[in-house]
C-alpha cells in the first residue's frame, strides 16, 4: 500500500516538474552504496543536504517507494528522480562593475573581476553579473532560469574573459559549441609549487568530493572525464611558479583540482591546499587564477574570434613582488 501511495505521490510531482523523471537502474557497480551518495554522484551541483530534503519530500523513490538518504541501493534496484521546478527568480537589473572586451548583436564578450558571482544562487541573490548584464541589455535569452545570456562560468575569485550570448540563436550554438569543445579556453595561473617538469598534462575524472560537498576531487570511479594541459612560464626563487592552463574539459574547479592533484596547487587557493604563510613575498587574498583568452567563431557569421582579458591588478602585483625577490 506504501508503495502505491508514493507512486501516486511522484506523478503529481510530475505533473508540475520542468523536467521527465531521470530513471536510474543500479548496477553491480552502485550496489551497496547510500542512496543520497548515489544521487550526489548524478547531481554535482546539489548539495547532500538538498538531496537529503528531496528524498523526504518523495521527489526520489527506489522501487516505487520513499526510502531514507541512507538506504543502501541494491543490484537491479530502479531509482526514479522527479526535480522540483527551480524557484522563480525576481531578476532585478542592477549597475554592476565590469568592462566590456568585445559587442555586436550577438553576443558579449566580458572581463569577469575577481569577487563577482556569475548568476544568483544560494546566498548571492543579487549584485551578480547576470543582473549587471540585464542591466545593459535588458532582454538576454536563457536556457536556465536565473541564467539569462550564460554560456558558461567563472568561479567566484576568479577573474578573466567571459562570453554572453545576447540572442536565442547565439546561446544555442555557443552552448553546442561547448559541449563540443569547439571553444579553447587559456587561463594564466600562479601556483604555490611549481612543478619540476616544464610541461604537463593531467588527465583525471573530477567529481563531488565524497566528504565535503563544497568541493570537487578527483574521482577514478564516479568523476567525469578531465584533461589540463599546463607550461611553465617562469619560476621565482621562492620555489612558485607562473604557468599558462588549456583546459580540454570545462569540469567545475578543473585546474583548482588537477594543479592541486599534482602538488602544485594555484596560489591563494585555501580550498585546494594554496594558502600562503604570512612571510611570503606576495599574499594573495584569492586564487591567483585568470582567464586569459577564448578563441572560438562567433555562432552567426563564423568568423575566427580571439578576446583576451588583461591580467587582473592583483596578479600583476603578485608577479612583480616575486620577481623583486629574484632580483
Amino acid at each position: 500500500m506504501t508503495g502505491a501511495v508514493k507512486k501516486q505521490s511522484l506523478a503529481a510531482a510530475s505533473n508540475h516538474a520542468a523536467v521527465l523523471p531521470a530513471v536510474f537502474v543500479i548496477t553491480s557497480a552502485d550496489a551497496g552504496q547510500r542512496l543520497d551518495h548515489f544521487l550526489a554522484g548524478r547531481y554535482p551541483e546539489r548539495t547532500r543536504s538538498a538531496l537529503s530534503r528531496l528524498i523526504a519530500a518523495s521527489h526520489v523513490l527506489v522501487d516505487g517507494s520513499q526510502v531514507k538518504a541512507g538506504h543502501r541501493l541494491r543490484e537491479s534496484e530502479t531509482v526514479v528522480v522527479v526535480l522540483p521546478p527551480p524557484e522563480p527568480l525576481d531578476l532585478t537589473p542592477e549597475k554592476v562593475e565590469f568592462s566590456v572586451l568585445h559587442e555586436d548583436a550577438h553576443i558579449l564578450v566580458v572581463n569577469k573581476p575577481a569577487g563577482l558571482v556569475v548568476h544568483p544562487a544560494g546566498g548571492h541573490r543579487s549584485g551578480t553579473l547576470v543582473h549587471g548584464l540585464l542591466h545593459r541589455c535588458r532582454e538576454l535569452p536563457s536556457a536556465d532560469a536565473g541564467r539569462p545570456g550564460i554560456v558558461h562560468r567563472l568561479d567566484k575569485d576568479t577573474s578573466g574573459v567571459m562570453l554572453v550570448a545576447k540572442t536565442e540563436i547565439a546561446l544555442q550554438a555557443l552552448m553546442a559549441d561547448f559541449k563540443n569543445r569547439q571553444i579553447h579556453k587559456t587561463y594564466h595561473a600562479l601556483l604555490l609549487r611549481c612543478p619540476r617538469e616544464d610541461k604537463g598534462r593531467v588527465i583525471s575524472p573530477i567529481g563531488r568530493h565524497p566528504v565535503d560537498r563544497k568541493k570537487m576531487a578527483v574521482r577514478p570511479v564516479h568523476g567525469k572525464h578531465a584533461a589540463t594541459a599546463w607550461r611553465v612560464l617562469e619560476r621565482f626563487a621562492n620555489g612558485w611558479g607562473w604557468a599558462e592552463i588549456e583546459i580540454e574539459t570545462g569540469r567545475t574547479h578543473q585546474i583548482r583540482v588537477h594543479m592541486a592533484s599534482i602538488k602544485s596547487p594555484v596560489a591563494g587557493d585555501t580550498l585546494y591546499g594554496g594558502g600562503v604563510d604570512r612571510h611570503a613575498a606576495a599574499r594573495p587574498l584569492r586564487q591567483m587564477l585568470h582567464a586569459s583568452t577564448l578563441r572560438f567563431r562567433h555562432p552567426v557569421s563564423g568568423e575566427a574570434f580571439q578576446c583576451t582579458a588583461p591580467l587582473a591588478e592583483d596578479m600583476q602585483q603578485a608577479l612583480a613582488a616575486l620577481r623583486g625577490c629574484g632580483s
